[in-house]
């Protein structure tokens, strides 16, 4: 029987661990030796650090990268205060049966795709879409609003897409919260915010955690957003990435930029955990 048991466990770990290996771990290992062959000025390849140093030497690219991280860092906020809400409601007001049906709902997004989204958000917030033709028939503005290719498109395409991965992780740690908790606190006369900042929130902490993480790490590594609806005007670091791949065919600097967009990024989620005290074990479990 334990052998066969071990064939079985085999037989599933192989194809998981050939996955990882040959189209992970190994193209991320080329592009990381990849991002320090530098072309000097006989034409010849060489190891340098070059490429790395570029982007503290230029300006535009470690102010792009503030930007973005900035942006994904608001948008991460602003996903868990729109559905903290909206999964304590999902979890401990509404029943069961109409929760998972609720549930159900959030999962259309995914359904539809990012790109068929983005285009969605461009009927609804172009010049002559339907938030503005809305607007000027009821009469409360004459000219259109410049909703589109701004900031505001893009970080409304951007929390649209990413909520769900929030809201998920916090309705599973609020699942386990026992409501004899909130019903003893409220017995004892403590306050509906007393609740919810002392007892939910601290409870639901790793749950929080790990979908800003999620949230997060998707924002800051997303393209196709920030570069449909926010345009020209909306720099963002994935761009400069996907210039130096795909437009310059300058793989060496897209690699050196890709590994310290995972560095950085992943520097201010250590940051994130430490100041709020979280463990990435618990997080992660």
């Amino acid at each position: 029987m334990m052998k066969k048991r071990n064939i079985t466990f085999y037989l599933f770990i192989i194809p998981v661990l050939m996955w990882l290996i040959f189209l992970i771990v190994l193209p991320h290992i080329d592009l990381f030796l990849s991002s320090f062959r530098f072309e000097n000025d006989d034409g010849n390849t060489v190891f340098s650090f070059e490429n790395y140093l570029s982007f503290f030497q230029d300006s535009i690219y470690w102010l792009t990268f503030l930007r973005t991280a900035f942006y994904s860092i608001a948008i991460t906020v602003l996903a868990f205060v729109l559905t903290f809400p909206i999964a304590f409601f999902l979890t401990k007001v509404v029943s069961k049966k109409y929760s998972s049906f609720m549930t159900l709902l959030l999962l259309i997004p995914i359904w539809v795709g990012e790109l068929v989204t983005i285009y969605g958000w461009m009927i609804l917030l172009s010049d002559h879409g339907v938030i503005n033709n809305f607007l000027i028939y009821l009469g409360l503005m004459d000219t259109p609003i410049k909703m589109l290719y701004t900031d505001f498109s893009m970080i409304i395409g951007l929390l649209y897409m990413s909520m769900l991965f929030m809201i998920v992780p916090v309705m599973s740690a609020l699942d386990s919260l026992d409501d004899s908790l909130i019903e003893a606190a409220s017995d004892l006369g403590a306050s509906k915010w007393t609740i919810v900042t002392k007892i939910v929130i601290p409870h639901a902490m790793p749950g929080i955690a790990s979908g800003g993480i999620m949230v997060f790490m998707l924002i800051i590594g997303d393209y196709v957003a920030p570069n449909i609806l926010g345009g020209k005007s909306s720099l963002w670091f994935t761009e400069q990435i996907y210039n130096f791949f795909l437009t310059t065919i300058d793989w060496s600097q897209g690699a050196a930029f890709g590994f310290l967009l995972l560095l950085l990024s992943s520097a201010i989620i250590w940051i994130v955990l430490k100041i709020t005290g979280q463990k990435l074990e618990r997080v992660g479990s």
